[in-house]
This record gives C-alpha cells, structure tokens and sequence, in this order.
C-alpha cells in the first residue's frame, strides 16, 4: 500500500533549519534585489557578437555559465563566460550577508531553496538567453594534448559584454552528441551552432584525456531525481552523467585551473578546493584485490584510476557499484584559505594541484568570494577581503555544504520512501555505502537509494556487493530499511 502523501516541501523547510540554513531569503536583500543591476560599464570588450550558448539540466533557471570555442594556432581556444554576480550585489549588503550566512543553494527535490534572490539568480545576474550581461571571461587554449597554460600568453581572465545566443539542455544535446536522438530544435536551426558544439565536445575530449592520463578519477554514479507531479512524488530514477553534462564539467574544471593559477602566479590570497589524499586507501586496496586487482600501499591517483578503468571494461553493468564505493572511501572536499607561497594540499580526486571553485556565483559563496578576489586583481585594487575573512569563508562553506549534502540526502529518502512504498518485500541488488556506529548503509542500483540494513549487517564494509530485500519505507522519518 502507497504511504499517505506527506508534505514534503515542509519537511523540506524544517530540515534546512534543522540544519542551520535560514530557508527564507530575508526582507532586505529581497528589496535589495528588486532594484539590483549589473551596472553599464564603458570600455569592456563587446562579445555579444559571438555564439555563446549554455548547457544546463532541463529546469534550470539560474544560469552561470555560457560557452564559445574557436581553432587558433596551437589548438582550441576555449572561452568560458562567468555570471558577474557580485557587480549586482557587492561584498557587505544585505544579499551578500545572506549569502554568506548560506554560501550555498540547496537542491532538496521537492523544493529548491536558493543562496541569492531569485529575481537576482534567475533573472538579473542569470545568463539567460537574449540578455546581455556583463560576464567574467576566462579563456584557455586547449593543445593537441589536452594540456592548458603551456602556450604563453594563451590564458587569460578579463570582464566583457556577452549575449547567450542558445540555452539548451543536457539530456537534449547529450543524446544528440551520442548518436542516440535527433538534433534539438536549436541546434537543428543552426549549421553554426551544430559545429560550435561539435568543436566544444572535440576540445572536451581533448582535455579529459589529458586528465586521465594524470590520473585523474574516472567515475559513473547516477543521482538519485523524484519525479514530481503537482508537488506529488510519482517516482524516483536515476539520473547519469551524458557527454554534453561532461563537457561542461571538462570545461569548469579548465577554467577553475586557470582561475586559481592565476591568482596564485600574481600573489593573490584565494580559497582552493582540494581533496585530500584519501584515508581509508588501504580499503580501496582491499577492494581492488577482491576484483583480481593491484593497487600499491601508497596513495596513488594514476594507479587508481588506472584500476577503475580496467574495471569499467570489465564490468561495465556493475562499474556504477565500484565508483560509489571509492567516491564513499575518498571522502568529500573541502574548501581552505591559500596564502602566497603556502604550499595547499591539491585535489586528488582531478590530480589537479592548482584548483578553485569560480564557475557557480549564483549558487556558491565560493565562487563569488574567487570572483571578487580576481576582478580586484584585474581593476588594481586591495583585495577585497582579509586574511582572517578568508579563513572563515572557507570553514563556513565547507560546514555549510556538507550541512547541504545532508539535507539532500535525507530528502532524498523521503522521496524516495514515498516511491517505494508499495515494493514492499522485493529483492535488490545492493552495495554497502557506510558502515557507522549509528548502523550499516547499502545503496540499490535501481532505483538508486540508499537505507539502512537492518538484519544481516554483520561482517560488511563499504563496496561489498549483496542481495537486500526491502523490509519497510518510513516517509515521514525517511527511513528505508533493507535485509540481507
């Protein structure tokens, strides 16, 4: 029998208090944002001209990025356009606070509860399409190997005028990119456009390969996305990563090289983003020995990537299985305060040494934090913050996204409780996700929900593969509850 139908959009308000958010952006930033605009700055270079476009998911509204590439001597040039929030809400006003406070945009499923105004987000600082907007550029050329920054002078940062020419979709230029659809509506009208991405995916491929030859971290996980119908939970499936979702990832993570290079080259303090070398690698090295693998005693992320690409062709159907066990065992980032000439831990999980988070300003505190830091070292002023500000950003943002992770995650039970309440007593296939003094937890692979293992826990550890049957749902509590 279906659970009775909770209300879930409240639920979802009392766990971001229950968190430490405040769900309700406060009255003065709202009035801030009704008479906030990105101000008209003579002299910067007019992009407009050009054919940006944008790939996000089917829904999103508060647009960070847009795209336009080009072959030039020495490879692909790449340019990423960045929303300028921070020219339409500077560092201490009501909006800025609030961010502050927040530092992040919480996708609960049922609700999505935003860092900044949504007439700010969404709207004026949005890169929507047919707008002009004042954008922080960051430009990159992409060589034959996949390599960025070995060609002098072919990096650089500045702010320009851009116009989004096309927002379009990962799910519809993914599977057209794949060969699995027709060309969208967009793409279709424009033989321009169809070579702008096919050029884009080129040079996304170009530095993924780069990446993976530095051991950077292959994964294949799918998230978990209610399907939602008049505020009512009618399923929950899960949603993969396709080649248009991947090169937007390819090109971010270029371009928050590029941003943290070059602040760290002109002795700029920032926030880095790093993944520590993992913990718990003696696991993964157990891990890989139960698939007839070798991982070596120390911390290596060629070596282990290496292993999950042998994996992946192997075992293509359960490979998801093996990324959600390492993903767990890794740990998550964090962010820390870097200081000219300190050495900062890198980001094991990219094999990146130099990384940053700068492509988000509408969803990320970080990010804006990174855009104000870079658009004081463009205009030759003081930084805009303090040593000790930094500092505190960086904790706040780390403590509020893994605050954010939890919100997610246990709203994500409840929906998912609520989809699977009448699959009472069916079997799955199951592989454990965390084994915590507060209990065991496996995650099924489809759907893709993760609960408690109730009976049979005995003897387990994070990445064992086993059959579950579901015992119970819980709505209310977000409680799904498995046997062995």
């Amino acid at each position: 029998m279906n659970h009775p139908q909770v209300d879930l959009a409240a639920m979802a308000r009392q766990e971001m208090i229950a968190r430490g958010f405040e769900p309700d952006i406060p009255a003065a930033a709202q009035q801030q944002a009704e008479g906030a605009r990105q101000a008209a700055e003579p002299g910067l270079p007019d992009l407009t001209g050009l054919l940006w476009s944008s790939l996000d998911n089917d829904d999103s509204r508060d647009l960070d990025q847009i795209e336009w590439a080009e072959r030039a001597a020495g490879g692909i040039r790449v340019l990423v356009g960045i929303a300028d929030v921070d020219s339409a809400a500077a560092k201490g006003t009501p909006i800025d606070l609030h961010a502050a406070a927040e530092t992040t945009t919480v996708y609960a499923g049922i609700r999505t509860f935003p860092m900044l105004p949504e007439l700010l987000s969404t709207d004026r600082t949005s890169l929507s399409e047919g707008e002009d907007r004042v954008a922080v550029v960051v430009e990159m050329t992409v060589a034959p190997d996949g390599s960025i920054g070995t060609i002098p002078g072919a990096n650089r940062i500045y702010r320009a005028r851009v116009r989004n020419r096309a927002q379009l979709t990962y799910s519809a230029v993914g599977a057209w990119l794949e060969g699995k659809a027709a060309m969208p509506a967009k793409v279709a009208a424009s033989a321009e456009l169809q070579a702008q991405l096919q050029l884009q995916n080129e040079a996304a491929h170009l530095l993924r390969a780069a990446r993976d030859r530095m051991g950077a971290l292959t994964f294949d996980r799918a998230e978990l996305q209610a399907v939602v119908d008049n505020g009512k939970v009618r399923s929950v499936e899960g949603r993969r990563a396709n080649t248009a979702s991947r090169l937007i990832e390819d090109f971010m993570i270029g371009a928050n090289e590029v941003m943290a290079v070059t602040l760290r080259t002109a002795g700029v303090a920032s926030i880095r983003r790093i993944v520590k070398v993992p913990e718990r690698w003696p696991r993964m090295v157990e891990l890989a020995a139960h698939y007839g693998d070798h991982l070596p005693a120390e911390a290596d992320a060629a070596a282990l990537n290496a292993f999950m690409v042998r994996r992946k062709q192997a075992d293509p159907v359960h490979f998801a299985d093996v990324s959600l066990s390492i993903l767990k065992l890794m740990g998550p980032g964090e962010y820390v305060a870097s200081r000219p000439g300190a050495e900062v831990e890198g980001h094991f999980g990219l094999a990146a040494h130099d990384y940053t988070h700068s492509t988000a300003p509408n969803r990320r505190f970080a990010d804006l934090v990174t855009q104000r830091l870079l658009k004081a070292l463009l205009a030759h002023q003081a930084a805009p913050y303090t040593d000790d500000e930094l500092d505190e950003a960086a904790r706040n943002c780390t403590l509020k996204e893994d605050a954010a992770r939890k919100v997610q995650r246990d709203m994500a039970k409840r929906m998912a409780a609520v989809a699977l309440a009448d699959r009472v007593g069916q079997k799955f296939a199951a592989v454990v996700t965390g084994v915590t003094p507060k209990g065991v937890f496996v995650r099924i692979s489809e759907p893709p929900v993760e609960g408690r293992l109730m009976r049979g826990e005995q003897g387990v550890d994070v990445g064992d593969q086993i059959q579950v049957t579901l015992l119970s749902t819980d709505a209310q509590r977000g409680f799904i509850d498995f046997g062995r």
